[in-house]
């Protein structure tokens, strides 16, 4: 990873409107790429080097995936002494040099950078053909990830998708319309789905495969409003499921248990604190379990948690204590001075006296040092995600609603398996419900608190259902959906080149 860092052209491209300023070493100017890429192992490593910044810090370590928790009506602030920028994003009162989206922001296009010098090198190296193809492959599918993010939260995007090699190439660059980003989304996607392939050795979970470009392209649809191509790309992934290796986990416990390493059946996607891919450096931290973690308790294998990112208690309490995945989803009681108390004893003096999230606190892995952060590999993406895509998307299509009750009671009936004892709760679904409603309600609590649930608000448009609504899990009065659904672009960016303007609506 050194050599990526110290050699490569990609992390240094946006001198320009993109900054380098978080950099660990200063680099040695830009190569052409005619004289980096000779092998299919020198694309390799460029396309490699993205998996770190992926799982650094300032994107699925932390300040991507708390922008998203907080945003949505699922989390609200803990410990009001946390900085401003998580509050801003919590509090809908976002000013544009919000220190959440200067982070990851630049981190994301630096993401973008390295897979678009590794599929530069791929075009360049040509052979061998299957390889070659399937690298490129790999990067335009990081390419997609990454940019689907970055569409989502601001809109209308600058979009990068060629190799620079003179910064003055995007000093003026402009925004591309959000419409138009999701096409080129899927065009990357299509590509990486055709030339991916089926599975890596050992079930390796933290690089794409085929499967994993269907799943993302059944996400992207279904974003759109795309219900027939949502539907079909699920479909394939679910008639496929034996190809990719795909299935629920019998247990929703294994899903969040950070000694399982990767390969897991379930697992879609997953981010590589672990550094399984490129191997383990200082870029590769993830902080959601301290930030998810109760304050000034520790659990095995864990350091004490900073109550950042709680839940907010309507959602404890209306969920069904009868749910597993309520159980596996909340810490409701710790251990404090060796004596076993509820959650109201939780950071009394910290303003958290409430269920802290499980996912990621509870069993995170070894963590590193006194910070608290963990080599705990989880999912972006997973198999129970397919199935409820496929059943929203067929629901949303009319007249299969046979095969929408199939998917959802096949995530039911693994719910009803509690840490081994079967169990009754939840029941199956029948014919007659509100099956709009009910898939609504059943991605919700199976996915809660894996950073889906904001898209999901966006998408659906129900922030003023959800955040001033009578039944709002976390009152928010001043949610503006003229302004909300949005994130400002960066202050910043916009100073150095106009051509960026106008800012997001209200900011």
């Amino acid at each position: 990873m050194k050599k990526f860092i110290n050699r490569s052209f990609v992390l240094c491209l946006f001198f320009g409107i993109f900054s380098c300023s978080d950099l660990q070493e200063e680099p040695i100017g830009l190569l052409a790429p005619e004289a980096f890429f000779k092998t299919a192992t020198d694309v390799e490593t460029s396309v490699l080097g993205a998996y770190a910044y992926i799982a650094s810090e300032q994107f699925y370590g932390r300040k991507l995936v708390l922008s998203l928790q907080l945003r949505s009506d699922m989390c609200d602030i803990g410990d009001r002494n946390t900085p401003g920028r998580r509050q801003q994003v919590n509090d809908f009162n976002m000013d544009t040099n919000n220190g959440m989206i200067t982070a990851f922001w630049p981190r994301a296009y630096q993401i973008i950078g390295a897979a678009n010098a590794g599929i530069s090198g791929a075009e360049l190296v040509g052979e061998p053909a299957e390889q070659i193809n399937a690298l490129k492959a790999e990067a335009m599918f990081i390419r997609a990830f990454t940019y689907y993010h970055l569409v989502r939260i601001f809109g209308d995007i600058p979009y990068i998708d060629f190799f620079i090699t003179d910064p003055e190439e995007i000093k003026e660059i402009s925004k591309t319309p959000a419409d138009q980003v999701y096409q080129l989304i899927i065009a990357d996607l299509e590509f990486a789905k055709q030339n991916l392939p089926d599975d890596y050795a050992g079930s390796l979970r933290s690089r794409p495969t085929r499967g994993t470009a269907a799943a993302y392209l059944a996400s992207v649809h279904l974003t759109m409003g795309n219900n027939q191509q949502a539907y079909d790309e699920a479909k394939f992934v679910i008639d496929n499921k034996a190809r990719f290796g795909y299935d629920l986990m019998p247990d929703f416990q294994e899903l969040f248990d950070g000694s399982n390493a990767d390969g897991l059946a379930e697992h879609v996607f997953m981010v590589d604190f672990l550094g399984q891919v490129v191997g383990s450096n200082s870029q590769q931290n993830d902080w959601m379990g301290p930030i998810t973690g109760i304050r000034s308790v520790s659990l095995p294998n864990t350091n004490a948690g900073w109550s950042v990112s709680v839940p907010a208690f309507s959602v404890f309490e209306t969920w069904d204590a009868r749910d597993y995945r309520r159980k596996v989803s909340f810490i409701d009681s710790a251990y404090i001075d060796d004596v076993l108390v509820g959650y109201d004893q939780f950071a009394p003096n910290h303003g958290s006296p409430r269920p802290h999230q499980g996912k990621y606190f509870r069993m995170a892995g070894n963590h590193r040092g006194d910070s608290g952060i963990s080599d705990n590999n989880y999912s972006a993406f997973r198999y129970a995600e397919v199935l409820l895509i496929a059943a929203e998307a067929a629901n949303n299509l009319g007249g299969r609603d046979a095969e929408v009750i199939g998917y959802i009671n096949e995530i039911r009936a693994r719910a009803r398996n509690w840490a081994g004892t079967q169990v009754s709760f939840p029941e199956d679904v029948t014919a007659g419900g509100d099956l709009t409603q009910i898939i609504r309600d059943e991605r919700r609590l199976e996915l809660a608190f894996e950073f889906k649930r904001w898209y999901d608000i966006k998408r659906w448009n129900i922030g003023d259902e959800v955040f001033k609504g009578a039944n709002a899990f976390e009152l928010h009065d001043n949610f503006d959906a003229s302004r909300d659904y949005f994130f400002p672009l960066p202050q910043d960016e916009l100073d150095r080149n106009a051509n960026l303007k106008p800012q997001n609506p209200g900011y």
